[in-house]
């Protein structure tokens, strides 16, 4: 019997796919993430933008038409928001949302019953099987739900409230995933708590594996002086900060419920460059918010040169039914395409300028099957890297989107 695990969405929705095919595989199932033919179809679906919900609807009609016999069971954010829309297609067998996944394993044992599962809220982290080994890195869940409530955003309706795994838990999956590059996710990452024990500390805890350990998206709240001094004093943790932004405009950030200011964003940068001056800042900007005056959006644009970002995943505003920003007046469509013009040439020169302080220079990379990646996120390119391989490579010259860069040794 085979089974494809179709995924949308977040590196925590990987996550979670990547554990359900390990209990696919446990229960017999020879398992894929490519659509093609299969006997079973599980959709990891996403809902963060009205987009990304559409697609997920459309990924059933696409699966079908490989096999139209077979079973198709819907999970995720897509699901959670709107079940009746996956219900009602044809071959649907399961419909699960974005909490206890672990019920869709319950579902093929044959523990559950009828045509949907608990939507119910979860008070805890839900434990699934440790993941199958998809890509050269891993993705390492350690926190679920969010409790910020942007005001644009719809996930902590759908995913619930903040919760977060065990110490113990972490740690027992790294040490035995054999990856030479974990990233830990979360929904809220920087909401990390373990009793006692915060993100910080549970970087201390992971020092000692032989992995290279990358952060997820974190908020500025997280970035203080003593969690920077725990990250530097573990030793293995990439200097890699994807510092969650969304404009650079105060005004803005109120309206979208943000708590921080542009000056604290950018004083929150600050830090981590006194801490790691090499460091990469990357980060996620909405363009053309309801409320975005032309000032705005130039306010978001001079940050991205003041905030030295290495990378800006820059989209346009999705309204979200069901959320406070939904009762604003949206944008013209081609007001937010100019302005996503604007902003993706901003974002062009800050990347190229920060991989140019790096030319000629020596630094660790860890190839995938689309290129190796420095401590930094600096994508390269060597023609004699293989996929799994870590290296030390020379960056010899600016590509689109990356950098050459020439074998230095083998590590």
């Amino acid at each position: 019997m085979k089974a494809c695990v179709f995924t949308l969405g977040c590196k925590q929705n990987e996550a979670e796919s990547a554990s359900l095919m390990r209990g696919l595989e446990a229960r017999g199932y020879e398992v894929t993430g490519e659509l093609g033919y299969a006997d079973l179809y599980l959709l990891n679906t996403c809902a963060v933008t009205a987009e990304a919900e559409r697609k997920s609807r459309q990924a059933v009609a696409r699966m079908r038409k490989f096999n139209p016999a077979a079973r198709v069971v819907v999970f995720g954010c897509a699901s959670q928001n709107r079940p009746s829309a996956f219900l009602e297609k044809e071959g649907v067998a399961f419909v699960a949302g974005a909490m206890h996944k672990d019920r869709v394993l319950a579902f093929l044992d044959g523990e559950g019953q009828g045509a949907s599962g608990d939507f119910g809220a979860e008070t805890a982290f839900c434990e699934l099987p440790a993941p199958k080994r998809t890509k050269t890195r891993m993705n390492l869940r350690v926190q679920d739900g969010c409790n910020r409530f942007c005001s644009y955003c719809l996930i902590p309706y759908l995913r619930g409230r903040s919760r977060s795994r065990s110490v113990a838990s972490v740690l027992e999956e790294a040490r035995g995933c054999l990856a030479r590059e974990i990233v830990l996710t979360g929904i809220d990452l920087s909401s990390y708590r373990d009793g006692e024990c915060g993100l910080g500390d549970l970087l201390l805890a992971m020092k000692d594996l032989p992995a290279r350990i990358r952060l997820g998206s974190l908020e500025v709240s997280a970035i203080t002086d003593g969690f920077l001094e725990k990250m530097r004093a573990a030793g293995n943790v990439a200097p890699h900060f994807h510092l969650s932004l969304q404009s650079g405009s105060t005004r803005v950030l109120r309206a979208m419920n943000r708590h921080y200011t542009r000056e604290e964003y950018l004083a929150a940068c600050e830090k981590i460059y006194r801490a790691f001056p090499d460091a990469a800042i990357t980060t996620d900007i909405i363009v053309g918010f309801p409320n975005e005056e032309e000032e705005d959006f130039l306010q978001s644009l001079s940050i991205v040169e003041e905030a030295g970002f290495a990378h800006v995943h820059a989209f346009p505003f999705s309204m979200r039914k069901g959320t406070a920003a939904a009762k604003l007046e949206d944008l013209p469509i081609s007001l937010k395409k100019e302005r996503m013009g604007r902003m993706l040439e901003a974002a062009d020169r800050a990347e190229e300028k920060y991989i140019s302080r790096f030319l000629g220079r020596e630094l660790t990379a860890l190839f995938e099957e689309d290129g190796g990646y420095t401590e930094n996120y600096i994508r390269v390119h060597c023609e004699s890297a293989i996929e799994g391989g870590m290296y030390e490579v020379r960056l010899t010259k600016l590509i689109k989107n990356g950098a050459c860069a020439e074998i230095v040794k083998e590590l």
